[in-house]
């Protein structure tokens, strides 16, 4: 096999070493060398640059093209996949070679990319987000239609609405054989649901700790969408691998999850996008834009002190909420509450990878993993201009980059 030769320019590798010079070998889709006069049949010459570890988002929607609910319901349905097509190419785009979906996208999405029917990031897939009756992901509105914002029901795209252990037994074994890596759950209400709120907790710990049960016997973890402080506590008792959003966290939260080893997945810039679609003229309820309000001083305070702590973070966006493509500015957002530059970039490389079980394959730049790359322009620290300066993507060793981002 070709053996391709990165040289010229800086490595940061994943593991929060400062970015060194170095060349990297690459073949047969994965890093064979990293150091110093290495060789190869091909010379890609980086001078000048950094390589970094293919990047992660760990909460995204790639089969959503935003937040317009009234827009969706104009379109036909089908219509979804394909720009689930140009969603997973934004984000390829940007250096993001592997997300974990928070719903939406189903075991065909995942299989075309597998199958190199599409380019996009490889995917750990949720389908959809478990939710009690009137919880997060329940479609019911106040005039008393059911309006799918989360998306309808499909064959493998089942109903994320349950109740009590025994039903939530039930759905848990359905989700896994549609084709789950990961089992989301609402602990909590949210931003863009009408019936609800952000800090009450929804799901009993008998119902969470079934979830949790049948998630483990198929080898499995669960990720809670999870914003009050009772919901995120009960998500982590019942031993759920990840708190995402954590808008809420108390002192004795970030115990708990430093305790347990839980990752928190901020997606800080989420209800920034609400508001920022409002002010563009997407017709969002008011009542949702004023709780997207509500959140974002006290979410940034919860970050900021999580992070004080020592609690595991791992880099998630909540896009669609912002639009596909942006999910880089995450990272200013989290440099900005505190976390050294190169914190930051671990917890979107090798982190993530060790919250989605990938750690052993991905996230770091070393002999034997998989050779995925990112070729950055100038600073690598530097996260406000960063999606600007990506000049190059490799996934599996493979160029990937469109060249008409």
């Amino acid at each position: 096999m070709t053996r391709t030769l990165f040289s010229g320019g800086k490595v940061f590798d994943g593991t929060g070493s400062a970015p060194s010079e170095a060349d990297v070998v690459v073949e047969n889709g994965r890093f064979v060398d990293v150091g110093s006069g290495l060789d190869g049949d091909d010379r890609v010459d980086v001078a000048g640059r950094t390589l970094l570890p293919g990047l992660f988002d760990c909460h995204v929607h790639v089969a959503f093209a935003g937040i317009d609910l009234i827009g969706s319901l104009t379109k036909p349905f089908s219509l979804r996949f394909y720009e689930a097509m140009h969603n997973m190419r934004k984000t390829l785009d940007i250096g993001i070679t592997t997300v974990r979906d928070a719903g939406g996208a189903d075991l065909g999405m995942k299989t075309a990319v597998e199958d190199g029917m599409i380019e996009g990031p490889r995917m750990q897939i949720s389908l959809v987000m478990l939710s009690q009756t009137g919880g997060h992901g329940d479609s019911w509105m106040p005039c008393g239609a059911e309006v799918p914002s989360f998306g309808m029901a499909y064959p493998g795209m089942p109903s994320g609405i349950v109740d009590g252990p025994e039903e939530m037994r039930r759905k848990v074994r359905e989700l896994i054989r549609d084709g789950a890596d990961v089992i989301k759950v609402a602990t909590s209400g949210g931003v863009l649901s009408p019936r609800d709120e952000p800090k009450h907790p929804h799901f009993r710990d008998e119902e969470l700790e079934m979830l949790v049960s049948e998630a483990s016997a198929a080898g499995i973890w669960a990720m809670a969408h999870a914003q009050g402080t009772p919901g995120i506590k009960a998500a982590i008792r019942a031993g759920i691998r990840s708190i995402d959003h954590g808008v809420y966290l108390d002192d004795s939260a970030i115990e708990m999850m430093k305790e347990r080893e839980t990752f928190l997945v901020p997606t800080l810039v989420a209800p920034t996008g609400v508001i920022a679609a409002a002010e563009a003229g997407i017709p969002i309820p008011e009542n949702m834009v004023t709780k997207a309000r509500g959140v974002i001083d006290a979410h940034r305070d919860s970050f900021k002190r999580a992070v004080a702590a020592g609690v595991k973070v791992a880099m998630g966006t909540d896009s669609a909420v912002t639009p596909h493509g942006e999910n880089l500015k995450e990272l200013a957002l989290m440099a900005e509450g505190g976390m050294d530059p190169s914190d930051v970039l671990v917890s979107t490389t090798s982190l993530a990878a060790e919250l989605m079980g990938l750690q052993d394959e991905l996230g770091t730049i070393e002999p034997g993993k998989r050779a995925d790359l990112v070729v950055v322009d100038g600073d690598p620290f530097d996260f406000v201009s960063l999606p600007d300066r990506i000049s190059a993507v490799y996934k599996d060793g493979r160029s990937v980059k469109s060249t008409a981002a």
